[in-house]
């Protein structure tokens, strides 16, 4: 049986704001699992309902086989790291840690052995006296997350812990709390709206919209096969470029182009499809520039509106028929503003979508 499991799991508040549907998920004991969404899609709802802190309207929860529904946060053996980290401010790092310990009645000795292991896992050995005022935003963090994982419970929560820091702090605490849940072993879940943060510390990402899961499933997964649009268009950056077009005589039309489905999708899939909406999809990364002649490819014809050199590669805003899309292109090859350049996008790269549906169309293995 699964550490975690959460079954029909749904939030109404007494408003009728539906704010979880149906969310079904199982955590094995030690995954890293990342909730991950535009605000608003319900990620920290259903983590404060994990956590006790949000009534289950609907549905079950179990941890470790144990039914949980009823159970108050304390009783749950979850430490959760908030946004504002909640550290005592006039407390030192030292008393911030092992103030947990202390109220629990545990002998001074064994709390200085538990607070002195867990600076020295977070790197905060040169800090235990000083106040949290008197730290950085990531030493702060760390310190939040050093009061979660010093009570050696069986599951941590983090709720966007991470939005209070700035780029370069973010880069480097990433790297960290993937570091400590490796160290501890304990099973951790994350909240965060940023895909960078999911695709870079997840053993599997939750995706979801609108208080809907859209989909489970490794970074991987959700990177290279996408269920629907929106995952599509939400995981990666810069996002999955789109054109909306319409199928006729085997052929995506859109604006003055047209494209022959028989390179990328069965002859039963295009005849369903025949006189109905497709969306087309490929990621910026995928394209090469071309002089016209592939062999293994569709090719576009479009004009450079914007580029933006990012060291490594280069974004460039081309206009498709009057369609916008953004190319990665190699920063020695990039093209000039307002010129006319050609690119190919490999039929192995190509994502076909159901208009209506917004779902994935399997296309043919390249």
């Amino acid at each position: 049986m699964s550490y975690l499991i959460l079954k029909d799991i749904n939030k109404i508040y007494p408003n009728g704001f539906h704010a979880v549907h149906n969310f079904n998920l199982e955590i094995e004991k030690g995954e890293f699992i990342v909730f991950v969404g535009p605000s608003g899609c319900g990620k920290s709802t259903t983590l404060r309902m994990i956590a006790g802190l949000e009534q289950i309207t609907k549905g079950d929860f179990y941890i470790d086989g144990e039914y949980c529904n009823d159970k108050g946060p304390r009783e749950r053996g979850i430490a959760m790291v908030f946004q504002s980290y909640a550290l005592y401010p006039h407390m030192s790092v030292y008393d911030n840690l092992a103030f947990s310990l202390t109220l629990q009645g545990i002998d001074e000795d064994i709390i200085e052995e538990k607070v002195k292991a867990t600076a020295e896992i977070l790197g905060l050995t040169d800090y235990l006296d000083r106040k949290p005022r008197a730290l950085s935003g990531g030493q702060r963090q760390r310190v939040a997350v050093g009061r979660a994982i010093i009570r050696k419970v069986g599951v941590f929560l983090m709720d966007e812990p991470l939005s209070n820091l700035d780029a370069k702090q973010r880069v480097t605490m990433r790297s960290e709390i993937t570091q400590i849940h490796r160290a501890t072993g304990a099973t951790t879940i994350y909240v965060t709206h940023d895909q960078t943060e999911a695709m870079t510390m997840a053993d599997r990402i939750v995706v979801m919209k609108d208080g809907y899961i859209q989909q489970v499933g490794t970074p991987y997964e959700l990177y290279f096969k996408p269920v629907n649009v929106f995952v599509a268009g939400f995981i990666g950056e810069p996002p999955m470029n789109f054109i909306t077009g319409s199928v006729e005589g085997g052929k995506f039309y859109f604006g003055e182009e047209n494209l022959d489905l028989s390179k990328v999708l069965d002859a039963e899939v295009i005849k369903k499809y025949e006189g109905k909406e497709m969306v087309f999809g490929f990621r910026p990364e995928s394209i090469r520039l071309s002089d016209g002649e592939e062999s293994d490819a569709y090719v576009f014809n479009s004009t450079v509106e914007l580029t933006e050199l990012l060291g490594d590669n280069t974004n460039v805003y081309a206009d498709i028929d009057g369609i916008k899309s953004i190319l990665k292109v190699n920063p020695h090859d990039t093209p000039k503003i307002d010129s006319s350049f050609t690119f190919a996008v490999p039929y192995k790269s190509v994502y076909i979508f159901d208009k209506e549906t917004e779902e994935v169309i399997p296309t043919i293995e390249q």
